[in-house]
Order: structure tokens, then sequence, then C-alpha cells
């Protein structure tokens, strides 16, 4: 995508007013001050200011102008457009509001179409600007940034302006930032192609309210990660931002639950604030790839040394102790009195040079990672030990935060760190949640899922909303999902013969659209051991039926109960089909233990689920129980994911219960609604 007009323009038009406060004079000041030219002022009363010269059209500029920037009043920028297209410009920024999201869409639609027609690719409207550092290019109504090597994209210009402004207390800094606000051109998607193969960016960052075109956006990330990670930080976390399906199965996933499985089945970071967010930059920024989740700790201070290990607790990352070896090793240089259990406790009188063969001696042998903490006094210097921590993180090359406070040359020891590899943070808590997102995005991007992956697909013919169940189970069971066959009888007549097709015991339950809740009317009966008694409830189940569409019976085998778990699909708006799974039964609503991933998975990603509950270890065998099959399972969850692919019109789906064994694993009851 070629946006070289906007990000890298050879010449520049502001469009508004400059008298003093207006939004087109601080545009001007905001590029002059950047070091930004040539600049041109375009007003009715062709006013100058500062460096740019005034002219009542850009017609009459004779010189080349690849963008304008826009503070005109909403009625006025379809014009500006027509006469930016008829000098050839190729980008604009319109920082102008009172379009669709004041409700005038009309306005914006006349703006859209002028731009389409000149070939002009454009930001905004309703938006706060744009900076690129390398290029000394800052329309922005924001605080502009130190330069750097992350993007950050923002749909709100007030969170994007926030973030440009503490990105410079952060030590972070910045290659672009875009504010693209009503996104009705380029918006998060394109403009995170546009990054993703941009040589100034290393790292990118974006913050959004909503993400149209799931599906779409989740390809554009899955893409992007494989060589940059990608930062998110998506509101609506709370529950009173979540949106619930009608179903059962979309009761449980909230819409928030489905973007953390978006975000995470596409290898990008989800951040939950600002500060979060510039942390975790900040580590990608300065850190080599890991290549494990070893952490080792090195401190002077026991009490931030237990707090950085308790805050890796939920993270990925590990806090092995050093082996019998590697503890021989520490002793030859460290004071017996220093602890070696991890955290590696040098005590108040670790010096420089203990901090730094500390570091080197446990990266090089068994860790992957390291926090190093100095907790310093005001009267000595905290220097000399960052020069160690530097010089020992580059002879290792292996990922070293650190957190460093107290020291009579404080700001010039963690300013050493930032720009020399090992960056310093806040806290240590803070330092190891940024090192384990370094962590989690090496392990992420190593099994990001395929969104290429396509399928044949069936109609469904039917006049109802929701499959009878039989219906549902006919269909499952010609896919390959492991369910409990079934057979449809319309005539007492069929029972004989379906009965000794199936044997003994048989389940017999009513079949009506218009009867949901079978057992609350006693349509169904358990443990049939003979023909005639089958033949008997037929004649029961007709009566229950009449006068609501009875259409017959469906009658199963008796399989064995086991545990229940509850497999199950719905369509989200954003991101269509996800799939859960679950303990079933009546624990589904009193646990909700349950995974949830975008649809479909393989077999692989269906194990991860299953390894992600907490009740895994019933599943697994804990405490000398049965090992139930799991193999099994995983491959009924992932075939069962399919469905919806294969058959569009599908719109929910579960399973409730799945009945799990030792060999084996068999759905026992099976509900589809359509589109």
């Amino acid at each position: 995508m070629n946006l070289d007009a906007l990000f890298t323009p050879r010449g520049v038009a502001v469009y508004g007013s400059v008298k003093p406060g207006k939004m087109g004079a601080i545009l001007i000041d905001r590029l002059v001050e950047g070091g930004y030219s040539p600049v041109y002022a375009v007003n009715p009363k062709a006013e100058s200011y500062r460096d740019a010269q005034g002219y009542d059209s850009i017609l009459k500029i004779e010189d080349h102008i690849d963008c304008v920037i826009i503070a005109s009043p909403a009625k006025f920028v379809a014009g500006v457009l027509e006469d930016a297209g008829k000098k050839g410009v190729k980008g604009a920024v319109i920082i102008t509001s009172g379009f669709s999201e004041a409700g005038y869409h009309d306005l914006e639609d006349e703006m859209d179409a002028i731009a389409q027609k000149y070939g002009i690719r454009y930001i905004g409207p309703n938006c706060a600007g744009m900076v690129n550092t390398k290029w000394n290019f800052m329309p922005t109504l924001e605080s502009t940034p130190n330069p750097g090597k992350l993007a950050v994209i923002s749909q709100s210009g007030a969170v994007g302006g926030l973030i440009m402004g503490m990105s410079k207390e952060a030590n972070v800094g910045v290659s672009k930032f875009v504010s693209f606000g009503n996104g009705r051109d380029l918006n998060a998607a394109k403009l995170l192609r546009y990054f993703k193969d941009d040589p100034d960016t290393a790292v990118i960052s974006l913050y959004a309210e909503n993400i149209a075109e799931g599906r779409e956006f989740m390809k554009l990330l899955a893409e992007t990660t494989k060589t940059k990670p990608v930062i998110i930080i998506k509101s609506g976390r709370t529950a009173s931002g979540q949106r619930a399906a009608l179903s059962h199965t979309g009761s449980l996933a909230g819409a928030d639950t489905v973007y953390d499985a978006a975000f995470a089945a596409c290898g990008a970071i989800r951040a939950d604030s600002i500060e979060d967010m510039l942390d975790i930059s900040k580590a990608f920024c300065q850190l080599p790839e890991a290549k494990g989740n070893r952490m080792a700790i090195v401190t002077n201070s026991g009490g931030p040394g237990v707090m950085s290990a308790d805050a890796s607790e939920h993270t990925v990352l590990t806090l092995p102790e050093p082996s019998a070896a590697l503890k021989d090793k520490l002793r030859e240089f460290l004071p017996a009195f220093a602890g070696l259990a991890n955290p590696i406790d040098l005590t108040v009188e670790g010096t420089p040079e203990q901090y730094g063969k500390a570091i080197e001696t446990a990266l090089q042998d068994e860790y992957d990672v390291a926090v190093v903490i100095d907790i310093g006094t005001p009267y000595l210097e905290a220097t000399p030990i960052a020069q160690e921590v530097v010089r020992a993180a580059k002879a290792v090359g292996k990922p070293v935060v650190s957190n460093f406070k107290v020291g009579n040359d404080i700001d010039q020891a963690m300013n050493l760190l930032d720009t020399n590899g090992a960056p310093c943070f806040a806290s240590a808590e803070r330092a190891v949640r940024a090192l384990s997102k370094v962590v989690e995005y090496s392990q992420l991007k190593a099994k990001v899922v395929d969104m290429n992956r396509t399928f044949e697909t069936k109609e469904i013919k039917t006049d109802l909303p929701s499959l009878l169940e039989y219906e549902a189970n006919d269909l499952c069971y010609k896919y390959g999902v492991s369910v409990n066959h079934c057979i449809f009888v319309d005539d007492k007549s069929k029972v004989k013969a379906a009965c000794e097709e199936l044997g003994f015991p048989i389940v017999l339950k009513i079949v009506s659209p218009q009867i949901l809740h079978k057992s609350d009317v006693g349509g169904v009966k358990v443990n049939i051991k003979s023909v005639e008694e089958a033949e008997e409830y037929y004649d029961k189940m007709e009566k229950i039926g009449e006068g609501k569409d009875f259409r017959g019976c469906v009658l199963y085998h008796m399989i064995d109960q086991s545990i229940e778990m509850i497999v199950g699909f719905s369509t989200d708006k954003q991101f269509g089909p996800v799939v859960i799974c679950g303990m079933g039964g009546i624990y589904t609503e009193i646990l909700k233990d349950v995974s949830l991933r975008i649809a479909p998975v393989t077999e692989t990603q269906a194990m991860e689920m299953l390894k992600e509950l907490k009740t895994w270890p019933l599943l697994n065998g804990a405490r000398g129980g049965k090992h139930y099959d799991v193999e099994a399972l995983a491959k009924l969850v992932a075939k069962f994911s399919e469905l919806p692919f294969v058959y569009p019109q599908l719109k929910e789906g579960e399973f409730n219960p799945v009945f799990i064994y030792e060999k084996g694993a068999m759905a026992a009851d099976c509900r589809m609604i359509l589109k």
C-alpha cells in the first residue's frame, strides 16, 4: 500500500483559519516547530502565518503539494478535496469533525466520493492528526513524541494524545502515530497493513474501541505478527460493555472473551492500559527475541525479589531454582551470605562486578531471561551497576529487564539502561510483566492459526428456525462428529426395526418443533428394554404431541454415563464462529469452567483448550484417578468446530452433554439453530 503522500509528502497545504488559537495556526505551529517544510496556508483571506505563505486557493500555489491538512468547517471539506484533487494531491489529513459521528452521514459520503474520484487516501475525519518523526512531519493536535521504533494507531484522538505524552515519560520513541478518527478510508486494518512493511517500525501498538470485519482483520494481524509484535488496547473489558448472545452457549462468552481469543490466535499481545502498553512496547523495542521462559531474578534486596517472583506466578514465566552445578559456579565469586535459590540475592553489599558476573553465569548456563533489581541508597552511585548490567546483557544476547531505584545518579543510570538494551521499569512487578509478554509473543507466534482454511459448503434444506433433534444429530453423524447415532420414526410400525438396529436399552424422545423442553412435558423415556415397551411409549408421545405438530419419535441406544462436558459454537458479530468446551451438565452454569477459541480449531488447539480448564486434572488422572480419552474429546471438538463453515446457515450449535470415557467420547444431545 503506497501512502507516501501522507507519510512523506514533498509539500503540504494547511486549510483553516490562522488566527491565534485556531486549529489552522496550531497545525502550522506543529509543522514548522517540527522542522518540516514547505508549508502553505490556505484560507479565504490568503493570510500567511509564520513560515507558511498564504493563498486563498490551493490551485494558486505553484509548487508541488502532496498532502492537505484540513481544519475547515465540515460543510467546506468536500470543496477543499475537490480543489486538492485538481491540484494532484494524493493525501489528506481531515481534522474537521461534524460528520457521521454527529449524524451527518451525507457530508461524509460526499467527501468520500470526491476522495475516491481523485485517488486521495485520507485519515479521518474527526481525528487528531498524525506524526512521522523520521520525516519531521507533525500535523497533529497532540503532543509530539521522541523518535523511535514504535508505531501507534489510535481510533481515539484523546487516547492517542495520552500515548504520545506518556511515551516521553516512559522513554519510548515513536516512528509514526496516526489518529484515524471515523476511519472512513484508512482504518485500523489498513494502517496495520502499512506498518507491517514499514522499515522504520519494529513494534506496532493499536488502541481500538471496535473492530470491523473481524475475520479480515485477523488474517492481516496473523500475517503481521510473524515479523513484528502487535500490542492492542481494546476498551470494553467490563461486564457492562459486553454483549451476550441469546443462546446458552453464547451466554458463556462475553464479547471481551472473544477479543482475547482472536488476538491470541493471531499472535497479538493485549495490554490492560496505556502504561501497560508502553511498558510492553518498551521491552519489545529494546530486547532480543526470547528463546524460552526460564527466568532468573538477580537482586540486592530480598523484598522486591520476592514481589517480582510473586508477579511471575500467573504469567508464562517459570522461576526454577538453580542446579547444584550453577550454585557452585555462583559461590566462586559471591559472598557466603548471598541467597542462591532464585531470586539470586547479592544483598546490599552486591558489587557491580558481582551483578554482571551473576547475570552472565545464570543466563549462559540455565536461564532464558532475567530481571535485575537494584534498590540503592541516596549517597551511592547506581551507574556502575547499570553499566555492568548492560555489559552482561549484551554479552549473552538474551532479554534482560531492570528495576533501579534510588542513587545519587539514578536518572543517569536509568537512561543508560533504557538506551542500551536492558530497559528499566517503574517497579520490579512491571518489569516482570513486560518481560513475560516478550516471552508470550515468542510462544504465540509459533502457533498462529491458519486463517486461510477453506471448506466445501453444503446447504441445509428446512423451513424451521432450528433443526429438529434427529436432523442435527444426523448432520453431525454424517460429517464424522462422534455422536450417539439415532433413528427417527414417524409411525409406530417402524419402531420395531429401529429397536433391533440400535439394540436395547433404548431412549425414546418426542419430536415436535413446538416442544423445546421435552422432559418438562414427559417427552423423554429412558431405559426401554423391549419392542412392546417402545411401541407403548410411542403411543404416549403421540398423545402428548396432539395439537403440537407431532412429527414422530427419535430413538437412541442408551449409552453409559460418565463425566459430562459441553461443546458448542456461536456466531460473534465481529469474528464469526467461536467454539467453546468445558464441564457440562449441571456444572455448566455453576462452575462456568469453559475455554473459548475462534473457530475452526485443529485437534492440537482443541487439546490446548482442554488443558486450560480448571477441571483438566480430573480428566487427566489427578491423584491416581482415571485417565479419560482426552484425545478423542479433542478430535470431537475440532470436528464440531468446522460445522458452521461447512454449513454456513448454522448460527449456533451445542452438545450438552458430551460423555468422555476411558476410551472414546460421545455426544448425547444435539441442538442446532439457523441464522
